[in-house]
C-alpha cells in the first residue's frame, strides 16, 4: 500500500497551453531534454521546423509548424514522474484543448514576452478558472526585445484575472539577456537592482502554495525556451509545488486518486498513431487506483468486461507497453471502435465522469466523395476522425447528406489532408450557410414531433443519433426558441 501511495504522490500531470507561436512546443522539448527523454531538441523557429519537434509528429503539423493534436509524453525527473500534455496552440483546435484540460492536475501557460497575453490564452484561462486548475506562467522569449517584465505581470493580472508573484527574474532583455535569478537566492539578493527588488517584495506577495493550488495565485518565471535559459528553474519549482493527482467529480460521487479500485475516462481518441497499422488509440486518464495489463475492467457505457494486452505509455510517437500505471498517468489503449470520448472504465462500479462536451460548431460544409471507387475508405476515415473529436458529423434528415461542423477553417484542411494521406480517400467540400447547430430535447413529445415536422429541412442527426436543429440564422433560432417553449436547445452535447 505504501508503494501505491508513493507512486501516486510523485505523479505530476499537466498541460502546456499558449497562443500559437508563443514557444510552447520548444518549452516542451526542453523539459523532455532535462528529463533525459530526448537527446536533441528540434528547434521550432519562424513557423518552420528545422528538425521536427518531438511532439509534432503528425505530417500536417510538420509541414505547417503548428500543433494540431494533443501529444502525451511521460518522463522521470528528480524522483518525480511527469506527464506532459502538449496541447494544440491553434484556436481552431480549442475544443481538443478544452477536453485535454479535464485530464490534467495543473497547467503551465507560456506567454510571448514581446506580445503579452493574447486572445487564445484568455479563452484557455477561462477554462482553468472554471475548473480551479492551478496555473504557473512562463514568460518566454526574453532573449528578444519585448515588454517590460513589470508590464508583463500587470498584463497577466488584468487580462487573465489572477494574482501573480515572480519566482525568477530576467537579468537583462534582448541581446543582453544572459540568465535568470531565482527569488530569494544569493544572486537575487546580490545582483538585482535594489529598486526592482524592493518593488517586487513590496508589491507582490510571497509564494503561498495553498493559494496556488486553489487557482488564486500564479507563480511567474522568466526565460527563453529556445536558449534553454530559465527552464530548469521552472521545472525544479514545478515538481516540488505542483499538485499530485487530485480528486475528480463523477456524476455519482467524487473519486479520490488514493482509492484502491481503478477508474479512468477517455478524453481523446487518435486515429493512425502508426499509419502502417491503421490503428486507433484511446487516451485514458487514470483517476484512481492502479491499472494493470490483462486485467478485466468494466466498460460502463457498453456494460461489458474488457481487458487490454497492449496498453501503452508515450514519449510522443514512441510508445512502449506498460504492465501497470497509477492515478495521474495517461495510458493509451488500442481501439477498434469500442470507445468514445467520455467513456469510463472501472473495476466494476458504474461511474460517469463529466466535463467532456462537444461544442456547437461555427462552420459547416457538406462532405462529398471525390473518388467513387473509394467510398468505403472515405466512410471509415470520416467515422474514425469524428470519433477523435477533430470535428462533428451531422446527417441531414431531409436528404441524407453528410455535414461536417468545425470551429475553424483549418480543421477542414486537416480532415482533407488526413483522409487522403492516411485513408487513401479523397473528399471535396461544398459550402453550407449555417448559423448554429443545437441539440434539442423535450418532455412534450407532441411538440417535439411537430417541431421536427415543421423544421424538417433544418433537422439532422449527430453520430449518436440525437436530434440536432441546424439553424441558418440567429433570427430563425430565436424564433424557434420563442415559438416552442417546451423544447430545450443545447449548445454543447453534454446535457
Amino acid at each position: 500500500m505504501q508503494n501505491f501511495v508513493e507512486e501516486i504522490l510523485k505523479r505530476r500531470t499537466f498541460a502546456i497551453i499558449s497562443h500559437p507561436d508563443a514557444g510552447k512546443t520548444t518549452l516542451t522539448e526542453k523539459l523532455l531534454l532535462y528529463g533525459g527523454a530526448i537527446h536533441v531538441a528540434g528547434a521550432v523557429k519562424s513557423n518552420k521546423i528545422k528538425k521536427t519537434a518531438t511532439s509534432d509528429w503528425m505530417e500536417i503539423e510538420k509541414q505547417r509548424g503548428i500543433s494540431v493534436a494533443t501529444s502525451v509524453m511521460g518522463f522521470d525527473y528528480d524522483s518525480y514522474h511527469i506527464n506532459i500534455l502538449d496541447t494544440p496552440g491553434h484556436q481552431d483546435f480549442a475544443e481538443d484543448t478544452f477536453r485535454t484540460l479535464t485530464a490534467v492536475d495543473s497547467v503551465i501557460i507560456v506567454i510571448d514576452s514581446a506580445k503579452g497575453v493574447e486572445t487564445q490564452t484568455r479563452r484557455l484561462m477561462e477554462v482553468c478558472r472554471m475548473r480551479k486548475t492551478p496555473v504557473m506562467v512562463f514568460m518566454n522569449k526574453m532573449d528578444r526585445e519585448g515588454k517590460d517584465p513589470f508590464d508583463l505581470m500587470d498584463d497577466v493580472e488584468q487580462e487573465l484575472g489572477i494574482n501573480v508573484t515572480p519566482m525568477s527574474w530576467a537579468n537583462g532583455q534582448g541581446i543582453k539577456f544572459e540568465e535568470v535569478w531565482t527569488r530569494g537566492s544569493d544572486k537575487w539578493n546580490a545582483n538585482m537592482r535594489p529598486e526592482d527588488r524592493e518593488l517586487i517584495e513590496g508589491v507582490y506577495p510571497e509564494f503561498d502554495r495553498d493559494l496556488y493550488l486553489a487557482g488564486d495565485l500564479a507563480p511567474v518565471f522568466y526565460g527563453s525556451a529556445y536558449k534553454t535559459i530559465g527552464v530548469q528553474e521552472l521545472l525544479d519549482f514545478f515538481v516540488k509545488n505542483a499538485p499530485s493527482p487530485r480528486p475528480i467529480d463523477a456524476l455519482e460521487r467524487t473519486v479520490d486518486p488514493m482509492e484502491e479500485s481503478f477508474t479512468g475516462f477517455c478524453f481523446k481518441i487518435h486515429a493512425n498513431m502508426d499509419p502502417n497499422h491503421r490503428s486507433c488509440i484511446a487516451f485514458f486518464k487514470i483517476c484512481s487506483g492502479r491499472f494493470e495489463r490483462n486485467v478485466y475492467y468494466k466498460h460502463v457505457r457498453k456494460d461489458q468486461q474488457m481487458r487490454f494486452s497492449a496498453p501503452t505509455c508515450f514519449m510522443a510517437q514512441k510508445k512502449e507497453t506498460v504492465d501497470e500505471a497509477f492515478a495521474g498517468d495517461i495510458v493509451g489503449l488500442p481501439d477498434t471502435g469500442n470507445f468514445k470520448i467520455g467513456d469510463t472504465l472501472t473495476s466494476g462500479e458504474n461511474l460517469h465522469f463529466k466535463g467532456l462536451p462537444s461544442f456547437s460548431p461555427e462552420m459547416f460544409k457538406y462532405i462529398e466523395n471525390a473518388d467513387p471507387m473509394k467510398q468505403k475508405q472515405l466512410d471509415k476515415g470520416v467515422h474514425q476522425l469524428m470519433d477523435e473529436g477533430v470535428a462533428q458529423l451531422f446527417v441531414s434528415q431531409m436528404n441524407g447528406r453528410k455535414i461536417i461542423g468545425t470551429v475553424g477553417q483549418l480543421q477542414f484542411e486537416v480532415i482533407q489532408y488526413r483522409l487522403e494521406h492516411e485513408y487513401n480517400a479523397k473528399c471535396r467540400w461544398e459550402n453550407l450557410q449555417m448559423y448554429k447547430a443545437c441539440w434539442i430535447e423535450s418532455d412534450d413529445v407532441e411538440e417535439l414531433e411537430l417541431f421536427k415536422k415543421r423544421k424538417a429541412q433544418y433537422m439532422a442527426l449527430d453520430k449518436e443519433g440525437r436530434d440536432v436543429f441546424m439553424a441558418d440564422s440567429g433570427y430563425v433560432l430565436n424564433m424557434a426558441q420563442n415559438d416552442y417553449k417546451h423544447i430545450k436547445f443545447h449548445f454543447t452535447s453534454e446535457f
